[in-house]
């Protein structure tokens, strides 16, 4: 008995945590900003895989093909139109996060982001590209959104696209 009272109270707690949490969605509005409508996946896998307190996102690129960026960064495009880039990929991956959680206030830490810019062979500025996605995190979750990150130069991504980024979520239950 003593065992589901304290189940129960953990329960509470950390629904009253979530219920409680700055909601980064009024966060986007005060940005100016929407979560676009999450893009199906473009060949055979899921877009996020949640295991435990754990949501593992595919990569992601811009959900819209009608202004997506696409080229490589350092040659055919700069660094200013690859952050806005991955600025709009992070707008994604909350689209699809928000679709496999439900609400977005459940985050309790973005964990770790692999940031992949395609780029001419001698750029070296990707964690400046990558800065687009890290920022808009920071932004919306405040210290929740400081995470890991690998920023890494591709010769090539899918469909041309000029930045993709994957993550890792902790989220309450």
């Amino acid at each position: 008995m003593r065992r589901l009272v304290l189940l129960a109270a953990t329960l509470m707690l950390t629904t009253s945590a979530a219920a409680q949490a700055p909601d980064p969605e009024a966060k986007l509005r005060e940005m100016g900003l929407t979560l676009p409508a999450a893009a199906p996946p473009v060949a055979n896998y899921v877009r996020a895989v949640r295991t435990g307190n754990l949501v593992f996102l595919a990569g992601h690129g811009e959900c819209s093909a009608e202004g997506r960026l696409t080229g490589k960064v350092g040659s055919e495009r700069t660094i200013e139109e690859g952050y806005a880039s991955a600025r709009r990929v992070g707008l994604c991956l909350l689209a699809s996060l928000k679709q496999e959680i439900g609400d977005l206030r459940k985050v309790t830490r973005i964990v770790k982001v692999l940031g992949m810019v395609q780029s001419a062979p001698d750029f070296t500025d990707h964690p400046r590209v990558i800065n687009g996605f890290s920022d808009l995190m920071v932004a919306v979750f405040g210290d929740r959104g400081r995470h890991a990150r690998s920023a890494v130069g591709m010769a090539a991504l899918p469909a041309n696209i000029s930045v993709e980024i994957e993550m890792i979520v902790e989220v309450a239950p």
